[in-house]
């Protein structure tokens, strides 16, 4: 419980985009009053029924050796934490100075972790302020190395694991969870993490990972996020006969089996939390597809290997444009080739089939799809394939080439201005494919997209090397910029799914949207693709760095947001005089120690 002094929703400015959207006559009471209780928003003093050591070993009320001499007598801990009051900036010192030491980022990932089931604020105040040299850090691409061994460098337990074991009980399990409010879901099944594949239940690195983005990055409070794995078993041989694996010890439940495994949770959880926002991640090929069209049109869902990685996929595409001196509605012009026809691959194009329709140019999706030659493990989506595809990868089978042609015979046919790459296989860009692009284009476009950097399709140094230097390079784990003979520089991005899951997930939540549409994804590759500055596209750089993110998902967070109401979607009401960004970025919670005061009878 939490009282504040003041509302954030006080001030009264003049109507602005709401004009443009038709949102000329809202209220903006339920807001208002979600504000007036909500740990985000300014708030003087937070109540508590807790105290003694439950309080210094509860990582959401924790404050270490901050607490104050009042706080230590009011809460029955004086003698019970070091005598000396210290502030946020000398804790900041002391666990900066402590990472530092790390020698290995898997040791700096337990340290991160350490902290942050001890003391979340401080925990997400050292990430914000380090954002760039963290991310790499509790996501890509230590995560996969994190997950690879999670049942060996388990400490303690964050999120919720539903097993084969609890059906029949899922219902009643949502209620050992101790916070009432969720507005943020990640779960994942394990079974095709980043570009490792089934890891069972060492997964849940992942929802963790992400969280502590949409928290740091999208603002979302700490108590309000939750991170699951749905342990349907493992087909990894190597967990199975390990000892020290904590998920389920048989092999993954398939067809009917597993999805009605998969409903009961939703089910569960939707009856518990039916505002929250549920994120899929990380689920293998068809699962993926065959869950999002499930369940996109029942509950606030998306899938962020599909969805997500197509806008941010779709905004390098688009700010590559510009950088090359075209306008996004060049889109049309361009010759794509995505190396890998698996669930981000086919969601990634998907996402630049509707952005070509969308800008009018193409006037069909089926005049759209031939802007696009999709490989598969096989190679080229060609005529007479003899293997079964699926509905959503006939849409790419080229009927006028040969099935199954290499990727440097399609680059020398095509004579491509964009390479994508989404299979998780490290070297299937070969130097054969990209310097044939490189003699067809001025400024090839060269996006190896797979995570982590150990599994990408090419390294930033090769992209630069086979193209002479000339190469717009985009990644989904960060590489370090490349040096040239004759002192330039090969600038390198990071086309990854923190730039657009964070402030999707803040617009989702401000305005409490029943849907997520898929004109919220296009509108997020259209921001961030605009958020680079002109001299950063002349050099190649197509987003602003990492230590941006705040900035980019409260950017995000706004047209998302703007979108929910002009869909009609939104079901948080808003009143006529407010600017909706100062809304979006007042909600973003931000990590300060608040007095906590003792209250026996807090219900």
């Amino acid at each position: 419980m939490s009282f504040s002094y003041r509302s954030i929703l006080a001030k009264s400015v003049k109507q602005t985009s709401f004009i443009r959207s038709g949102i000329q006559q809202r209220s903006y009471g339920a807001l208002r009053a979600v504000a007036a209780s909500d740990p985000r928003h300014d708030h003087t003093v937070h109540i508590t029924s807790s105290r003694g050591v439950t309080i210094t070993h509860d990582p959401l009320l924790s404050k270490g050796t901050a607490f104050s001499l009042d706080e230590r007598e009011r809460l029955s801990i004086r003698g019970l934490v070091p005598p000396r009051c210290q502030d946020m900036d000398k804790q900041l010192l002391r666990v900066k100075r402590n990472l530092d030491g790390c020698d290995t980022p898997l040791a700096k990932f337990i340290f991160l972790s350490a902290l942050q089931d001890r003391n979340e604020t401080l925990f997400y105040k050292l990430l914000i302020e380090h954002l760039e040299e963290l991310s790499g850090i509790i996501y890509t691409p230590t995560v996969g190395l994190a997950c690879q061994k999670s049942h060996s460098i388990y400490r303690r337990s964050r999120g919720m694991y539903f097993s084969s074991q609890d059906r029949g009980r899922m219902s009643a399990m949502v209620y050992n969870w101790p916070h009432d409010e969720v507005d943020v879901i990640v779960v994942t099944d394990g079974s095709r993490v980043l570009g490792l594949g089934d890891l069972g239940a060492n997964g849940m690195q992942i929802p963790i990972g992400k969280l502590s983005l949409y928290v740091s990055a999208g603002g979302i409070r700490p108590r309000a996020v939750l991170p699951v794995v749905l342990d349907v078993g493992t087909n990894n041989q190597s967990l199975l006969d390990d000892p020290l694996y904590l998920g389920m010890d048989h092999r993954r439940l398939e067809g009917e089996e597993y999805y009605d495994m998969v409903d009961e949770w939703v089910t569960a959880i939707h009856s518990r939390w039916p505002n929250a926002l549920i994120q899929f991640e990380d689920f293998k090929y068809p699962h993926a597809y065959n869950l999002l069209n499930k369940y996109r049109d029942k509950i606030t869902c998306f899938n962020d290997d599909i969805q997500s990685t197509s806008a941010i996929t779709l905004a390098g595409i688009l700010a590559s444009l510009k950088a090359r001196g075209k306008e996004q509605t060049d889109l049309s012009e361009e010759r794509i080739v995505c190396v890998g026809a698996g669930s981000a691959g086919v969601g990634v194009c998907e996402g630049i089939i509707d952005c070509l329709v969308a800008q009018g140019k193409v006037k069909t999706r089926e005049e759209a799809y031939r802007r696009i030659w999709m490989l598969d493990q096989d190679g080229l989506l060609g005529a007479v394939r003899d293997t079964p595809l699926d509905e959503r990868q006939q849409s790419y089978v080229k009927h006028d080439m040969a099935d199954r042609l290499t990727l440097e015979q399609v680059v020398e046919k095509v004579k491509p201005t964009v390479i994508l790459g989404l299979t998780g296989i490290r070297g299937v860009f070969t130097e054969k494919a990209i310097r044939t692009m490189a003699q067809h284009t001025e400024k090839p476009v060269v996006f190896p997209l797979s995570n982590p950097d150990t599994h990408a399709e090419c390294t930033a140094e090769e992209a630069f090397k086979w193209t002479d230097g000339r190469a717009i390079f985009a990644s989904g784990s960060p590489f370090k910029n490349v040096e040239m003979p004759g002192g330039k520089i090969g600038y390198t991005n990071q086309c990854n799914n923190s730039y657009s899951f964070p402030g999707l997930g803040l617009g989702i939540t401000v305005s409490r949207a029943s849907r997520v549409t898929p004109t919220m994804f296009l509108e997020t590759a259209r921001v961030i693709a605009d958020l680079a500055t002109p001299e950063q596209l002349k050099q190649g750089i197509l987003f602003p760095g990492v230590s941006k993110l705040r900035d980019i998902a409260l950017a995000v967070g706004t047209r998302v947001c703007d979108v929910a109401y002009e869909e009609g979607v939104a079901t948080a009401t808003l009143k006529e005089f407010e600017l909706l960004s100062d809304v979006v970025e007042n909600s973003m919670y931000k990590p300060e120690y608040v007095p906590l005061v003792y209250h026996q009878n807090n219900h």
